[in-house]
């Protein structure tokens, strides 16, 4: 198993500028140029995906966490871009993919995204996840190996020791004390999209998953991501994902939270792009 902190050296550096607002993020995160648009139906399930393709490269799965979509990736997106072929979705009720009336459990979303990867990609991904997209990701991993090359958790989810709506939220508040404005303006805009009848419904299903049960059955390669000032994913629960993780490494973003995208893609990208070398 490899370890790491985040502060070995890089073989590159990438020049990505941090958005001085809400305006500049937008930019960013609502162009669709060169975008293929797909999209996976099952029943009032929809997962819309957006493809920017980079031939003969790896290919990148982006899932987003609660309250997000697609969109949320946009600083991120555009860095890897440059040297992958990026796939982001917007799950069903998120973004722009409708509302269903129930909302799948976790094992069952993550064979959803399955089926629209082998109907619509056809070949093994990086899978990458933040937040509650970790447990999307660590299921279609566990579920769906042939399907997954490697896996990136960023900012995995959810601590067992504060598995409540009420914690969550106390712990995502005292993240965002610590960050600019940006996110928070980034994260209302995204779940007033979504809607707060879905997003309850969401966390209902994704507090209800012990991502702990599915973790040692991920024998892919995994880079662990934890955002140094991350309140939501404490150091005691990145270590203990990273060791249950057969073959993972483990780095820290420094100077990020929870939300370690929204204000640069810096330093993310660039271990995601050594991790896919």
């Amino acid at each position: 198993r490899r370890t790491g902190s985040g502060g070995a050296p890089y073989p590159r550096r990438m020049h990505v500028p941090t958005p001085a607002g809400l305006a500049e993020w937008r930019e960013v995160a609502d162009t669709a140029v060169d975008a293929a648009v797909a999209s996976h139906v099952e029943g009032d399930h929809v997962l819309l995906l957006r493809r920017w393709r980079r031939e003969g490269a790896p290919t990148v799965l982006l899932v987003h966490g609660i309250g997000m979509g697609q969109q949320y990736f946009g600083l991120l997106r555009e860095a890897l871009s440059a040297e992958l072929d990026v796939i982001a979705l917007d799950l069903p009720g998120f973004g722009s993919s409708p509302e269903p009336a129930e909302s799948m459990p976790m094992p069952e979303l993550a064979d959803f995204v399955a089926d629209a990867l082998r109907g619509i990609v056809g070949e093994p991904v990086i899978a990458l996840g933040h937040s509650m997209g970790t447990q999307v990701v660590a299921e279609l991993a566990a579920r769906h190996p042939e399907a997954v090359d490697r896996v990136v958790l960023i900012a995995p989810t959810v601590n067992p020791r504060e598995r409540s709506g009420w914690q969550q939220a106390w712990r995502l508040l005292q993240d965002l004390a610590n960050d600019p404005p940006i996110v928070a303006l980034v994260g209302a805009r995204m779940c007033a999209q979504t809607g707060l009848r879905w997003y309850l419904r969401k966390l209902r299903s994704m507090l209800a998953h012990d991502v702990r049960d599915v973790l040692p059955r991920v024998l892919q390669p995994t880079l662990v991501i934890r955002g140094e000032e991350d309140r939501v994913v404490p150091e005691d629960w990145a270590a203990e994902v990273h060791g249950l993780l057969p073959h993972a490494e483990l780095r820290i973003a420094r100077g990020k939270g929870h939300e370690a995208m929204v204000t640069g893609a810096e330093p993310v990208a660039r271990m995601v792009m050594e991790f896919a070398a």
